[in-house]
């Protein structure tokens, strides 16, 4: 076997290999998210929501595999949101005394901030926020990949 057969066959292989392992980084999230709460689930906590917001598409570092899109409803106890993400690992939501919407910001300010809770799907979610927290003490949503350090989407509430 020639040395350029040998050095196509490992390049050709590599390139594969680092296929199949991007796929499954996008895949693997998608395959063992738990089940997305109902638009009725998800309604009834907007009707009791004391905030609404919105997440858009558009934000500075948001990109085609990192977004957010569709509505949020804060209350005391719960943030529901009805839209959909972009999968991915290892999402975390946390509530930020200032908006921002670059990883610059998000990493300059995390010290000021508190996770609330992990996202576990991808379209529409509900979580409990802590009894500790008080909502009023900030202002932003942000949904942030905690694993790979990934701004995926924010918005203001108040």
């Amino acid at each position: 076997m020639s040395i350029r057969k040998i050095i196509g066959l490992v390049f050709s292989h590599s390139l594969v290999l680092m296929l199949g392992f991007f796929i499954g980084i996008y895949t693997l999230p998608i395959l063992l998210a738990q089940d997305a709460p109902s638009r009725e689930e998800v309604g009834a906590i907007s009707t009791e929501a004391k905030y609404h917001a919105r997440f858009e598409v558009e934000l500075a570092d948001s990109d085609s595999f990192h977004w957010g899109e569709g509505d949020v409803a804060v209350s005391e106890h719960q943030i529901g949101f009805m839209g959909e993400l972009a999968p991915g690992p290892d999402y975390k939501l946390y509530l930020s005394p200032e908006f921002v919407e670059t990883e610059a910001d998000f990493e300059r300010l995390k010290s000021s901030m508190i996770r609330v809770a992990d996202v576990k799907t991808f379209d529409n979610f509900i979580v409990n926020v802590p009894p500790n927290v008080d909502i009023e003490e900030y202002n932003s949503v942000i949904i942030w990949c905690e694993q790979f350090g990934e701004f995926i989407t924010a918005t203001q509430y108040q």
